[in-house]
């Protein structure tokens, strides 16, 4: 005798069953939050403020005149002044030119370098990620700040060149082993090893298949990687090894600011703050960035 079957069941959906990503969630990623905007629109003052600082209508930021010493913000000093008398907002403004422009520079230098040295280290493997991994791991054993206050303090140099570089060989080996890490796994995929069997060079498939692949998680990572590095010309200023004076770095403005806390705390906290506020700042957006992406690579 037989069975009816019910063919329904074989097409009814399962609701315990797991499905796939669908492809409006990688179309259409969720919307950006308000606080990503917020430091996105933080982020485009302070860059536009560093940019104009010598046309926009600030003191001199080195002019002790600029009011009374320790003023609490008033009208002509709209956050007030340091020991020296100097306007904070106008060192602020001067300042976040060193520290946007060092954290850019050293993670820029240590992206393309490190993204080199990776990329050969993943695709060609043995000797040259031998070699590729020790030199990173021996960079990573250093402590950050300490690494960059050494080679600062051995090249008896407070130049601009000298701080970014210093700065940026803190980032190197953390960059060389993640971009070796995302090689290993695309140069395995199928349309590399087709590349491969056609006849491809290995510069070919690395210009052409395999970086511009690596080259989006990379964007990714150097944005989290400049709040690092403004932290550590920040740390290096406190410890007076980065830019000299004059020139302005939150820094230091902190370092000469503590000693008059018991006075005065607008000279620690205005460079302080700006200086929480675009490392937040630049953290929620590399956050932001980072999840989108990932969740896009998990739907391919």
């Amino acid at each position: 005798m037989n069975t009816p079957v019910d063919t329904r069941a074989a097409t009814r959906p399962d609701s315990d069953a797991v499905e796939p990503p669908h492809d409006d969630d990688v179309l259409h990623p969720e919307p950006l939050g308000i606080a990503v905007w917020l430091s996105v629109a933080w982020l485009g003052l302070l860059c536009l403020g560093a940019l104009l600082a010598d046309v926009l209508p600030l003191a001199d930021p080195a002019d002790t005149r600029a009011g009374i010493p320790l003023s609490i913000p008033t009208g002509q000093n709209w956050l007030g002044t340091d020991q020296l008398g100097r306007d904070l907002l106008s060192r602020t403004i001067h300042g976040a030119r060193v520290s946007i422009v060092v954290g850019v520079a050293a993670v820029l230098i240590s992206a393309v370098v490190g993204g080199v040295i990776g990329l050969a280290a993943g695709y060609f493997k043995r000797r040259v990620d031998t070699v590729s991994i020790f030199g990173a791991d021996v960079l990573m054993a250093f402590p950050t700040v300490l690494l960059a206050a050494s080679i600062v303090a051995f090249t008896d140099s407070r130049g601009f060149t000298v701080v970014v570089l210093a700065i940026a060989l803190i980032y190197l080996g953390p960059t060389i082993r993640i971009v070796r890490a995302l090689t290993l796994t695309i140069a395995n995929r199928e349309f590399v090893l087709a590349a491969r069997s056609l006849g491809a060079t290995n510069a070919r498939v690395l210009r052409r298949e395999i970086a511009p692949n690596v080259i989006p998680t990379l964007l990714s990572m150097m944005i989290v990687a400049i709040a690092g590095a403004v932290v550590a010309e920040g740390g290096l200023a406190y410890l007076n090894l980065s830019v000299a004076p004059p020139t302005p770095t939150w820094g230091a403005m902190i370092a000469a600011g503590k000693p008059k806390l018991d006075e005065s705390l607008y000279p620690v906290l205005v460079p302080g703050g700006a200086l929480f506020l675009t490392v937040l700042s630049l953290t929620l957006i590399g956050d932001a960035i980072q999840k989108r992406h990932g969740r896009n690579l998990g739907a391919i």
